[in-house]
């Protein structure tokens, strides 16, 4: 039961304008917080299973076929996986960040910077005036 990073690569995702990512997200919302769901009792499991058995082996498979499932239709939506539960949208200029339970699309960060540089969209929607955030 490894951390999940970096699980897609950018070549796989599409360009999003901000109106473009906004009417997806509450999907990706949804699909999220349903694999959330249904991978909690399993991470639960695991805690409570010793490992090396095999029941913890199945629980271990479990776990790992959610998440791929969860990657796999994320990738579909032309999403960029950075972890578990952390997806960015591309816009072109680097990325709508979004990680659950967050309730909105709301912060953005240069491709180079990942999670921990991410700022609040509308600081950067203020301060950059970008393409992306223009109505269409």
């Amino acid at each position: 039961m490894n951390g999940v990073t970096q699980i897609a690569s950018a070549s796989q995702s599409r360009v999003f304008t901000l109106a473009e990512a906004e009417e997806l997200f509450p999907l990706v919302r949804r699909i999220t917080g349903e694999a959330q769901s249904e991978l909690e009792p399993v991470r639960q499991r695991l805690e409570q299973i010793a490992g090396g058995t095999a029941a913890f082996g199945e629980a271990e498979r479990r776990y790992e076929e959610l998440v791929r499932r969860w990657v796999s239709k994320m990738e579909r939506l032309g999403l960029v996986v950075q972890g578990l539960w952390l997806v960015d949208f591309d816009t072109g200029d680097g990325y709508l960040c979004w990680k659950y339970p967050e309730l909105h699309l709301g912060h953005y960060h240069d491709y180079q910077d990942g999670f921990s540089g991410r700022r609040p969209l509308v600081e950067i929607i203020e301060e950059q005036d970008p393409d992306w955030a223009q109505p269409q």
